[in-house]
C-alpha cells in the first residue's frame, strides 16, 4: 500500500520512549497558528522555495514556464536543476515497506533504548489503512510503536489501528471550544469525546498540550483537570519558533511572530503546579 509521507526522522527522542524513528505523514485537519510542519498541513505535494538560497540564476523559470503564472503542481523540475537546494518538493508517496525498511535500520538503538517507531504529522489517522500496515509490519518485527495524534477524526480511524499500537501520544490543544477554534480552525467536541473513548479502550495514551502564551497558555489549567478526571498523565510541550522559515518557503506569513517562547523556568514551574511533565527540548 502506498501513502504519503514528508518526512522520517531517525534518532527521535521527543516521540515516545527511548531512541525512535519518527515517521511524518502528509495531511490534517487542523491549521493550529503555531503548527511548526505547515508542511504537513496539506495532503498534497507542495513545493517549497528558500529565497536566502536563491542566486537568480533562472533555471528554475527556464525548466517551467508557468511556474510563477499559475498555481504550482509541484511536478519538481526545478528543484532538479537548482544546484543552491533554493527549491524542494515536501510530500512523496511511498510504500509501507519501503517505509518499515527504513525505520528497521536503527533496531539496535530501539533494543538497547527501550524505543521503537512512531507516527505522527500531519494527522496519520488521515491515512488509516497505510498507517496500519506500518504499524504490522513493526509489530511483526518486535518493535515498539507509538501513534501521535491531534484527535480530530472519526473513532473508526482509531479503531482501525488499536491491535497494533502500544502507545498514543495524545495532543490536546484546549478545553474552551471557541478558543479552539480561533487557535485552530475547528471546535474540539470531537477531539474531546475521542479522548474518552481512547480511555475507555485501556490502551496506554500520554496527552501533550503545547504551551502557546497569549494563545491557549490559560487553558492550562483546564486541560490538566480534564486529563486527571480520565485518569490520564499529561505532559506540556513549549512553544517553539522553530518552523517559523518553513512558512516562508511555502509562501504564506509566520502567525506568531511576535510571540516569545516561554523559558525553561516559566515551563518547569506551571507543569509543577499543574501536576504535568515537562522536559525541556533545547529549542
Amino acid at each position: 500500500m502506498t501513502g504519503t509521507v514528508f518526512d522520517v526522522q531517525r534518532f527521535s527522542i521527543h516521540d515516545g520512549p527511548g531512541i525512535r524513528t519518527t515517521v511524518f505523514l502528509k495531511g490534517c485537519s487542523l491549521r493550529c497558528l503555531w503548527c511548526h510542519n505547515p508542511e504537513s498541513q496539506s495532503p498534497r505535494r507542495e513545493l517549497m522555495f528558500y529565497k536566502d538560497k536563491c542566486v537568480g540564476c533562472g533555471e528554475c523559470a527556464r525548466v517551467c514556464e508557468k511556474a510563477f503564472s499559475r498555481p504550482c503542481e509541484a511536478r519538481g523540475a526545478c528543484v532538479k536543476v537548482c544546484r543552491r537546494g533554493a527549491r524542494e518538493i515536501t510530500g512523496r508517496d511511498e510504500t509501507a515497506e519501503s517505509v518499515v525498511s527504513t525505520v528497521l535500520r536503527d533496531r539496535a538503538y530501539y533494543k538497547t533504548s527501550g524505543g521503537g517507531v512512531t507516527l505522527s504529522g500531519g494527522e496519520p489517522l488521515l491515512q488509516p489503512d497505510f498507517a496500519r500496515e506500518i504499524l504490522e509490519l513493526c509489530k511483526a518485527e518486535g518493535l515498539h510503536t507509538a501513534v501521535e495524534t491531534a484527535g480530530n477524526v472519526p473513532f473508526a480511524a482509531f479503531e482501525a489501528l488499536l491491535p497494533e499500537v502500544d502507545l498514543f501520544l495524545y495532543d490536546i490543544k484546549g478545553i474552551d471550544p471557541e478558543t479552539h477554534e480561533r487557535n485552530t480552525g475547528a471546535r474540539n467536541s470531537l477531539i474531546l469525546e475521542n479522548a474518552e473513548a481512547l480511555m475507555r479502550t485501556g490502551k496506554e495514551v500520554l496527552f501533550r498540550m503545547p504551551y502557546v502564551p497569549g494563545y491557549n497558555d490559560g487553558e492550562a489549567p483546564e486541560v490538566a483537570r480534564f486529563v486527571k478526571e480520565l485518569g490520564g498523565k499529561l505532559e506540556l510541550m513549549a512553544y517553539h519558533r522553530v518552523g517559523a522559515g518553513k512558512y516562508a518557503a511555502l509562501g504564506r506569513g509566520y502567525p506568531l511572530s511576535g510571540v516569545t517562547p516561554p523559558s525553561p523556568d516559566e515551563m518547569r514551574s506551571v507543569a509543577g503546579r499543574l501536576g504535568a511533565k515537562y522536559e525541556w527540548s533545547g529549542v
